[in-house]
């Protein structure tokens, strides 16, 4: 059963994250208004709270730089891409707007993706 609120929309834009001493620099693989998945072979330990740069020498304005919390993780071996799920936190006006322009973004760069 799906427990996701927001529709996500695929992307290919790389992606700053930083949190448990360790700094990534990855592509993510979907976003939404509630979070993201970001594809990585080292993954950060599920509850790690981290900060992401989304629009990182992006055309389509300013970054996003946000609180977020790993939700869960996988690694290498599994049928799916290795990675991590991301839920936003503590997203106030000005960085839901910049979220919800992002993801407008990639859906027109990216139609049926």
């Amino acid at each position: 059963m799906e427990n996701r609120r927001n529709a996500r929309v695929p992307s290919r834009m790389r992606c700053w994250c930083e949190g448990g001493n360790v700094t990534l620099y990855s592509r993510v693989g979907n976003l939404s208004e509630g979070g993201m998945f970001l594809r990585t072979s080292t993954p950060l330990q599920e509850g790690t709270r981290a900060t992401v740069r989304l629009g990182v020498g992006e055309e389509n304005g300013p970054e996003l730089h946000t609180a977020v919390k790993v939700v869960w993780s996988r690694k290498n071996g599994h049928t799916w891409p290795p990675g991590m799920g991301l839920a936003f936190e503590e997203l106030d006006a000005a960085n839901l707007e910049r979220l919800r322009q992002i993801i407008s973004h990639e859906q027109t760069r990216w139609p049926g993706a």
